[in-house]
């Protein structure tokens, strides 16, 4: 079985804290990680027809399916499992809505997080996680 692969925005702030919430609790290490400005990253837009260059929406892969924005989150909660998996609920909010919020938090990330200057490094150990 092919594990999900979430792709970020590696400059954002928000973005980078988001991937180590999700590692600190991913006790079974379920997820692969890639920056949307990576090789790998730019190759899933590529492959899915996203836009290579607007970095606002995490996407969540699976396969050959792959969600995005609001979708890509909840998608993201219910495979993390345990208490989380139960903000899957919130797919039953119109689209629109949802996705309504999130592109206010991401119009809006750099400026209340900050951003930095270049991609996440992951440390040794969490190497074998992260897509180059």
């Amino acid at each position: 079985m092919n594990k999900p692969i979430l792709l970020f925005d590696g400059v954002c702030n928000l973005c980078n804290d988001l991937v180590r919430f999700i590692i600190k609790r991913d006790h079974h290490a379920r997820f692969l990680f890639a920056s949307l400005q990576s090789e790998s990253g730019q190759n899933y837009l590529n492959k899915f027809g996203l836009c290579q260059t607007n970095f606002d929406s995490f996407v969540y892969v699976e396969g050959d399916k792959y969600y995005t924005k609001s979708t890509a989150a909840l998608h993201m909660f219910k495979t993390l499992g345990g208490f989380w998996r139960l903000l899957f609920i919130f797919i039953l909010v119109p689209k629109p809505i949802r996705d309504f919020i999130y592109n206010y938090v991401a119009k809006n990330r750099y400026k209340w997080f900050g951003q930095q200057d270049s991609c996440m490094m992951p440390t040794p150990e969490l190497k074998k996680r992260f897509l180059e």
